[in-house]
């Protein structure tokens, strides 16, 4: 295994940012950990991360922050708040933000801190669920300079299959939301289908082979449907998550005037799912909206 010089610090240890620095970790590199809940930063410390007693101070010890927060508020928190890594920065250190969060928000950040700090922003949201980070095959879509991401994307490889440079600042979320537009629609559409097919006395189980690779296949088919059909709502991906990044696409499209009736529909199904009590449950758990329509009908 090769021994990088360079150190990571890593903020946010969740169910996306637990598999990513074990990544790191795996590929030789030093990687200093902060959560604002210290508890989930205990299995990572023994697989060879080092825990800092602080934000500022896992600052002071790294060569590039990297951040996978949950929503535009806490990234805001964690940089400009009490005790906010903003005031530790250094001009030659990098911030890479994988967290998925509102693109003009991040251009505000990125601005600020470069004329604060002389530090540069990579927003670098990425696509593949858990599986993904587990395995080193995200998609990342990246804002910023593109100097700056070629400078760091040697610190991404362990994480990605594809690094894509898609503009300034903000362009990286802004095409993460557009990913989440075409997953959520594309999931909301599967969910119907799983239960209108298993009414109709069809073995749902079959469906991902049937379609595969005719127009109808997708990654989110051929993983959504096993755990429908299953009710395996192991979670991956939390519906609150889903909901927090359909709530920006309908900011965005407001902003934009840009119509979005599908996506707009998706949000609404997913509002009511998530209001019923499932915010914390795996998304595949929709499922159970559309099998309730059949139960109400009955």
């Amino acid at each position: 295994m090769q021994k990088h010089t360079k150190t990571i610090g890593f903020i946010g240890i969740g169910l996306m940012g637990t598999p990513m620095v074990k990544r790191l970790l795996a590929a030789g590199f030093s990687v200093v950990i902060w959560n604002r809940t210290p508890e989930k930063c205990r299995a990572l410390q023994a697989s060879g991360a080092t825990i800092a007693p602080s934000a500022q101070a896992l600052v002071a010890a790294v060569d590039i922050v990297m951040l996978c927060l949950s929503n535009t508020a806490v990234v805001d928190t964690v940089i400009f708040g009490e005790k906010g890594i903003a005031s530790a920065l250094r001009p030659e250190q990098v911030v890479v933000d994988f967290s998925s969060i509102d693109p003009e928000k991040t251009k505000e950040i990125s601005a600020a801190l470069m004329q604060s700090n002389g530090t540069e922003w990579i927003d670098a949201p990425v696509s593949g669920g858990t599986k993904g980070a587990e395995t080193g095959a995200l998609i990342i879509m990246a804002g910023g300079d593109a100097a700056v991401l070629s400078k760091v994307k040697p610190f991404l490889d362990p994480l990605a299959r594809s690094v894509t440079h898609m503009g300034p600042s903000g362009a990286g979320q802004m095409a993460k939301i557009c990913n989440q537009m075409i997953v959520a629609s594309n999931a909301m559409v599967i969910a119907e289908v799983v239960a209108l097919a298993r009414r109709a006395d069809v073995d749902v189980s079959k469906l991902p082979q049937a379609l595969a690779g005719g127009f109808a296949d997708s990654i989110p088919l051929q993983v959504l449907v096993p755990q429908m059909a299953d009710h395996d709502f192991t979670l991956k991906w939390k519906v609150a998550t889903l909901l927090k990044d359909l709530n920006g696409a309908a900011q965005m499209a407001d902003l934009q005037g840009a119509a979005t009736p599908v996506t707009n529909a998706a949000r609404l199904a997913l509002e009511k799912h998530d209001a019923a009590g499932n915010s914390d449950r795996d998304f595949s758990s929709i499922i159970e909206l559309y099998e309730a329509v059949r139960n109400d009908a009955e």
